[in-house]
Parts: C-alpha cells; sequence; structure tokens
C-alpha cells in the first residue's frame, strides 16, 4: 500500500481510503479459495440475523457439501463464538465448514446453492464483502484488509486496475444500498480530480 490512509465519510459510513486506492481481484486458480481455509479456530464473522438463517437453510446445503463438515454441522450447529461475536464453524481449526472443494478450489455451498436459486441467501456479508472489514464503533467504519494469501488477488487487481470498492460493488449495494454506492462514487470522483 502507498501514501497515506486517510477516511472520507458517505452518509454515516467512515470509508478507508484502503478501499477507494488499492486494487484487487480475487484470482481462484492461484490462491484455490485460500481465504475460506485460513487455519484459524474461528471461521468467517457472522451477525445473529445471519446464524438463524444459516440454521434455517443448513439442510439444503448438505448436498453440496463433504460428509465431514455435514457430520460437525449436524453435531455441533452452524456458528461458534468467541468474545461475544458469532463466526461460521470450521473443521479441525481451518477449512469453513461451508467450504467444498471444485478442482481442488475452496468453494463455499452457501453461494452455490444461491446461485443454483435453492435459497435467497448468498453468504454472510462478512464473506462477501471480502477484503472489506466493517467495524461498527457506533456507526459502520470500513477498511481493506490485505492477507498475504491475497497477493495473486493484488496483482491481478492492479493489473486489470479495479479498485476494492469496485470489486466489492454487490456487497456494498447489498449492505448500504445503490443510493449509497453511487455517493461513494460520486466522493471518489471528486476526490481524484
Amino acid at each position: 500500500m502507498e501514501g497515506n490512509v486517510y477516511f472520507i465519510k458517505i452518509e454515516d459510513i467512515t470509508v478507508s481510503s484502503t478501499i477507494i486506492d488499492e486494487y484487487f481481484q480475487c484470482d481462484l486458480e492461484k490462491c484455490k479459495g485460500a481465504c475460506c481455509t485460513i487455519e484459524n479456530a474461528y471461521g468467517a464473522p457472522i451477525t445473529f440475523e445471519e446464524v438463524n438463517i444459516l440454521e434455517n437453510i443448513k439442510e439444503k446445503l448438505y448436498k453440496y457439501l463433504p460428509e465431514k463438515h455435514v457430520e460437525i454441522l449436524k453435531k455441533y450447529g452452524v456458528f461458534e463464538t468467541h468474545k461475544g461475536l458469532y463466526h461460521t464453524r470450521t473443521y479441525e481449526e481451518k477449512e469453513c465448514v461451508f467450504v467444498y472443494y471444485d478442482n481442488n478450489i475452496a468453494k463455499c455451498a452457501i453461494e452455490k446453492a444461491y446461485l443454483a436459486g435453492e435459497i435467497n441467501f448468498r453468504k454472510p456479508i462478512s464473506c462477501h464483502l471480502f477484503p472489506i472489514r466493517k467495524i461498527s464503533f457506533g456507526s459502520d467504519v470500513l477498511r481493506a484488509e490485505f492477507l498475504s494469501i491475497c497477493e495473486s488477488a493484488m496483482k491481478s487487481g492492479l493489473d486489470s486496475k479495479m479498485p476494492v470498492y469496485e470489486f466489492c460493488k454487490e456487497a456494498l449495494i447489498r449492505l448500504y444500498g445503490s443510493s449509497w454506492f453511487e455517493k461513494l462514487k460520486s466522493a471518489i470522483k471528486k476526490l481524484k480530480r
């Protein structure tokens, strides 16, 4: 990352320059879905509302998941907590329990069912937003989190000149609406003059 980090405010949402000035575009062929298989005791951050959604749809996902993941879901449920926060459950403190593999690439069974029209929930918002992380301090603060496993995505984004906010457009619109996203783009355009 180059230069100093600065922030802009769009409505009551604070946006870091890491989302505006940095580039990112997933390259699954190179990273193999590494963000879904990070070695960690806890999976992706999820909201309480998402816990309920995932509990209600989990059985529709079983057909896509490895049996070992189905067993975890049946025995323990979809989430675990850490310091009062909810996370997707993991298998052996590594891959998210909602991961399946397609040609050795980790993919999301929730998203697969969504794209097949079987459920109306795409995936947890924290996953959809990645590499953007949302932190709440009374109001939301958005910043990009660049992990070493995403070096290929950073290079691909730089090569194609895909800013983080454009890469995450669908997720940002899902979270804040298209009007908010247009205000973000307008503010960025003014910054770049």
